[in-house]
């Protein structure tokens, strides 16, 4: 098959709405007269084309990847205190890592109450600028610092739990953490606290992270810029005039600001990977069912993963390590293999087959392109072999993706909607309303392109180990101040942010975005790689070697905590 004709994403031109424009176009497609624009946004949706295609495949509602031997129960990633640092000498500025918070902690240059001190000054900070970043929304002082007490007589016994012991910690405001609310971004939610931590919030917790607090987001996760009507739309530390990318927006911007070297991120159509990349960090969303869902929102249950934001591949690794494994609590991740690190920091790409579907992979700005163009070239010079592959029906299966995520939102919010409906963001209320609008067909239909679509990569990776793209179309773009404090609906650039990352969470593989660079203007530029199901090893050696390669730049906004 041509690759050339086999591509059929297109880039999109939809009107922009804000203001009163917004609120007038919400009021009227919520109102009596609203079924007679839903045909409309169907068809502008690519939900129209899509009824009119035929698939024979039986629908795939979890995209599972079965194993022969699933993991026990028990089966988890070994953490050792001599956690290896990964890239030493990656050029450019260095972010301080969790293993730099453990070195000064044995050292006595530091203590963990201190450091927890400095994380309370800097986020109060943080929130007070002009404009605020608005990273971390719920903070509970005297919690931060019991865990820094615990954590500093553990070092004063020489007796730490390992190298998270005292590193700080953000948790996406999606994923329960005892005894903080969970709001997942709304004004309606968490109005009580958690009274339990979710599972990967828990290992952190027995790990002896210092959990700082709840990072904002994009509510319920149906959006990728960070804007938040509710708790403030979170800033980029590389340039605060522009978005983080979502929805884990809080997560990314708190590690590329210094105030943690890991973040717990959640997943469903790029949320962790879009805001790495514009924030210039690595993210990770492992295979579905990799990590434990027990205690995240059920939002969108077929295509949600939980992963690590980070500020270096070490730690995106580390924390990786802490999530990975089976938990009795979430059915879907006792189907995995025996989670493993083993080769992840091994040097050189010799052999490594690196797949690009080049005209997927030169559909962004000219800036993306360029900045990853150099890194494959990069990546050539380490050993690794460059190899084109081809994957169809792109088209279908981001429709596919919008139809699946919208539907599981829209029945995950149903409960609310009679009560709370208008309390949501405008463009939530838009995406919801559409939501509701798609059929039980519509549905069935999606899964069935889920089904072909994880056949087309299948195929794929008969010949190569990872596929590379760029990880956004562009880089972060400018918050429009008309977008303030409401919010917006431009749906022709949400498709350029979205357009590399859905295809992983409906195909449920495994998928990384590490920066590649920067554009004129000094916004970070981040590269995707997906790979196998279960190979989240693979992913990380390839990060690590981009890390040795660009030189990373300070973000405007950091605080340094050491």
């Amino acid at each position: 098959m041509d690759m050339h004709t086999a591509y059929d994403l297109k880039s999109v031109k939809l009107p922009y709405l804000s203001g009163f424009t917004l609120k007038a176009f919400v009021a009227l497609l919520e109102g009596p007269l609203g079924g007679l624009l839903i045909p409309s946004l169907l068809q502008s949706a690519g939900v129209t084309h899509l009824r009119r295609l035929h698939f024979d495949e039986a629908p795939t509602n979890f995209p599972i990847h079965y194993v022969s031997t699933p993991a026990p129960v028990a089966a988890r990633i070994a953490v050792a205190g001599d956690w290896p640092h990964g890239s030493a000498l990656r050029p450019g500025f260095r972010f301080a890592s969790a293993m730099d918070y453990v070195a000064a902690y044995r050292s006595g240059a530091i203590s963990p109450e201190e450091v927890a001190q400095q994380v309370l000054a800097a986020i109060e900070a943080s929130n007070a600028a002009d404009p605020p970043l608005r990273a971390i929304i719920h903070v509970i002082p005297e919690e931060l610092l019991r865990l820094a007490r615990e954590s500093a007589q553990r070092y004063c016994e020489g007796r730490p739990r390992g190298p998270l012991d005292g590193v700080p910690v953000a948790v996406k405001d999606e994923v329960d953490m005892a005894p903080y609310p969970t709001t997942v971004g709304t004004a309606f939610l968490g109005q009580t606290p958690a009274t339990e931590d979710a599972t990967v919030v828990a290992r952190f917790r027995a790990a002896g992270a210092l959990l700082i607090g709840k990072a904002n987001m994009h509510e319920i996760g149906i959006g990728v810029t960070g804007l938040n009507p509710h708790h403030g739309t979170v800033r980029n530390p590389y340039n605060p005039a522009h978005y983080t990318g979502g929805s884990s927006s809080g997560a990314a911007a708190a590690v590329a600001a210094g105030l943690c070297p890991i973040a717990i991120g959640a997943d469903g159509g790029g949320s962790i990977r879009i805001p790495s990349a514009f924030c210039g960090v690595v993210g990770l969303k492992p295979t579905y069912g990799r990590v434990s869902e027990f205690g995240a929102a059920p939002l969108d249950w077929s295509i949600a993963h939980i992963g690590p934001l980070a500020a270096s591949v070490a730690d995106a690794a580390l924390g990786y390590a802490l999530m990975a494994g089976p938990d009795a609590k979430d059915a879907n991740s006792l189907l995995q293999p025996a989670p493993t690190l083993e080769g992840w920091h091994q040097p050189g790409l010799q052999n490594l087959r690196i797949g690009v579907f080049w005209p997927w992979f030169h559909h962004a700005t000219t800036e993306v392109v360029t900045a990853c163009e150099a890194l494959l070239k990069q990546f050539e010079g380490l050993g690794a072999q460059l190899r084109e592959v081809v994957i169809p029906d792109l088209e279908a299966a981001r429709v596919a993706h919008v139809i699946t995520i919208a539907t599981e939102m829209a029945q995950a919010m149903d409960r609310y909607h009679a009560e709370h409906h208008r309390q949501h963001g405008l463009d939530v209320r838009t995406n919801l309303t559409l939501a509701r609008a798609f059929t039980s067909m519509d549905y069935v239909k999606a899964q069935r392109v889920r089904t072909r679509l994880i056949a087309h990569f299948r195929k794929a990776f008969e010949t190569v180990d990872v596929i590379v793209t760029p990880t956004t179309g562009l880089a972060a773009p400018a918050i429009p101040a008309r977008a303030l404090p409401a919010g917006d609906s431009d749906l022709a650039t949400l498709t350029e942010i979205m357009r590399f990352a859905t295809p992983a969470n409906l195909t449920g593989l495994p998928a990384i975005s590490f920066p590649a660079g920067y554009t004129s203007q000094g916004l970070p530029v981040g590269m995707q790689a997906m790979g196998r199901a279960w190979d989240e090893v693979t992913l990380l050696r390839l990060a690590l070697a981009a890390e040795n390669l660009v030189e990373r730049q300070l973000p405007k906004v950091h605080f340094r905590l050491l």
